[in-house]
C-alpha cells in the first residue's frame, strides 16, 4: 500500500509539473520563459528531474535559473531563490566528467544511490552540515542547497575513503562538482 501511495504521489507531481510546464508556455510558442514559481516547487522540480521521475529533452541548473527544454521545442526558465545556491555534488573513486553547469538531465555520477557521510562548514567555522548521511541520487549526485554568496568547506566520506573540497556559491561559481575523489 505504500508503494501505492508513492508511485500515486509521484504521478501526481509529474503530471503538475507536466501541465505547470505547458501552460506557462503555452502563449510563447518555442520562446524562453521566465516562469515563477514558489521555492518548495522549485527545489521538487529540481529533485524531480536529478531523481530520473520527471523527464524533459534537457534540464540545466545555472547559478542563477533552471532551464528545462521540453521535446517539442518549448522551453521555460525558472529563477532560483536570491539567498539559496545548488551545487551538485558527484563522489567518485574511478570515473567522473568535466562539468561546470549541472545538466539535471545529461550528468551521470559514478555512484549512484549511495550513502556517504557529508560534513559542509563556512568559512567562519560554522559547521553547516555535520556528518549527515546522504543517498546519492540516479545520475549520482548530490545536490546541496547553501545559502548564497559563501565559501566551505566540503568533506564527502564512504567506507573509510574520503573527499574534501572548498566550494564556493557566488553567482560566478559553478553548480556542477565532479573533481571529489574518494581515496
Amino acid at each position: 500500500m505504500k508503494k501505492t501511495v508513492v508511485l500515486t504521489a509521484g504521478l501526481a507531481v509529474i503530471i503538475a509539473a507536466g501541465a505547470y510546464l505547458y501552460a506557462g508556455n503555452g502563449s510563447r510558442e518555442g520562446a524562453a520563459s521566465d516562469a515563477s514559481t514558489d521555492t518548495a516547487a522549485l527545489k521538487q522540480m529540481v529533485q524531480d528531474y536529478s531523481s530520473r521521475s520527471l523527464t524533459a529533452e534537457s534540464a540545466s541548473i545555472s547559478s542563477t535559473q533552471l532551464i528545462v527544454k521540453e521535446a517539442d521545442g518549448k522551453s521555460a526558465s525558472y529563477s532560483l531563490p536570491e539567498d539559496e545556491f545548488i551545487v551538485s555534488i558527484a563522489p567518485y573513486v574511478n570515473k567522473t566528467h568535466p562539468c561546470a553547469i549541472h545538466s539535471l538531465t545529461g550528468c551521470q555520477g559514478e555512484m549512484t544511490e549511495e550513502e556517504f557521510s557529508v560534513s559542509v562548514q563556512d568559512a567562519e567555522g560554522n559547521q553547516v552540515m555535520d556528518k549527515q548521511t546522504v543517498k546519492s541520487q540516479p545520475n549520482g549526485f548530490i545536490d546541496l542547497w547553501l545559502p548564497r554568496d559563501k565559501t566551505y568547506n566540503v568533506t564527502i566520506e564512504q567506507d573509510g575513503k574520503k573527499a574534501e573540497s572548498e566550494i564556493s556559491t557566488f553567482e560566478q561559481n559553478d553548480t556542477c562538482v565532479t573533481t571529489m575523489q574518494l581515496g
